[in-house]
């Protein structure tokens, strides 16, 4: 019996109906910082980013997860009786131990194995290919990949002078959001092929230190942390050529996808990146101004709005393309 493939049956998200405006960030620092202001308006005109999503108190990343397998579940009609396996993709988690999928299963009520797949922005992209590989190995016909964001956690607000303030902002355009993927074991191939490379001498360019063995304690340890300037040399650095080989590999070019979805940080970056890397900007969904920096949950997010303008239907390729921290680039195509 020839192995099975593997389609994207489902996507959904979940944005918390809580904005913050860049206006409202800026007065949070203010009113929390001594001696410092920020400048007006400065992180919109370095990031185009105008708001953000921010979940309730009470929630954790597990929380806005389920919301979004919920909304999956609702969806597509999936009982979630009939989900073999539940992969927690994020780079946030509700705590080191234990792994967050098994909150995220209590919440939903699942009783199938479940793990952690973690890898920064990444981490949807790499459970999807995680997904892919083992239903083609015939262990699983059923896998939901859930999405649990919750970076507003790591903000700093009390900020001393505007150099803490410049490191800082890239946190201010972070967003708590859910997603959910349901991939499925099908007859013809839904999920086309992967690629992936990565720079890990370049780790340290971003990091949120808190909690692991290094720094198991520390207020200062709990703020995301970017160098800016070195995470766009270590991404020039390890250049476009896994997209180049991957595409080629696959017999494809970016002519052939109805949409490219890609990771977004800014929105000058994104101008940048696509320049670069020779991704045609009217591909790609846009949602960094008004939804911020989603994480790894950006990737479903535009995926979703891909689908819902009409820019993509049914049977049409797309592309996903991931950069994160570490730092790691990769891509799936998929078919819809």
């Amino acid at each position: 019996m020839p192995a099975p493939h593997a389609r994207l049956a489902g996507v959904a998200v979940h944005l918390p109906e809580t904005l913050r405006t860049a206006a409202g960030t800026e007065s949070l620092v203010a009113a929390a910082s001594t001696g410092f202001r920020p400048p007006p308006g400065l992180v919109t005109r370095l990031t185009g980013v105008r708001q953000t999503h921010v979940m309730p108190d009470d929630w954790q990343a597990s929380d806005v997860a389920a919301a979004a397998a919920r909304k999956l579940f609702a969806d597509t009609g999936t009982d979630p009786g009939d989900i073999d396996l539940l992969l927690f993709a994020a780079a946030s988690q509700d705590m080191i131990e234990p792994a967050t999928s098994h909150m995220t299963a209590d919440r939903l009520g699942l009783r199938c194995p479940a793990f952690d797949v973690k890898n920064a922005c990444n981490s949807v992209l790499n459970a999807l290919e995680t997904a892919h590989a083992l239903i083609a190995q015939g262990r699983y016909r059923r896998i939901l990949i859930a999405c649990g964001e919750s970076p507003s956690r790591a903000v700093r607000w009390s900020v001393p002078d505007l150099r803490t303030y410049l490191t800082s902002i890239p946190g201010y355009t972070l967003s708590d959001a859910g997603a959910a993927l349901l991939v499925e074991a099908s007859s013809e191939p839904g999920i086309i092929g992967s690629g992936f490379a990565a720079d890990s001498a370049s780790w340290s360019v971003g990091t949120l230190p808190c909690g692991g063995s290094a720094h198991p304690r520390g207020e200062e340890h709990t703020y995301f942390r970017l160098d800016g300037v070195g995470l766009r040399r270590a991404f020039e650095r390890l250049g476009s050529q896994v997209l180049d080989d991957t595409l080629e590999r696959l017999g494809l070019g970016w002519h052939d996808m109805a949409a490219i979805c890609v990771h977004q940080v800014s929105e000058p970056y994104l101008v940048q990146l696509a320049d670069r890397f020779g991704l045609p900007l009217d591909k790609v969904p846009v949602t960094i101004t008004e939804h911020g920096n989603a994480a790894s949950a950006s990737l479903p997010l535009q995926l979703l709005r891909a689908r819902e303008s009409g820019r993509a239907a049914p049977g049409d390729l797309v592309a996903l393309v991931g950069l994160a921290g570490g730092i790691s680039m990769g891509m799936s195509v998929i078919r819809l």
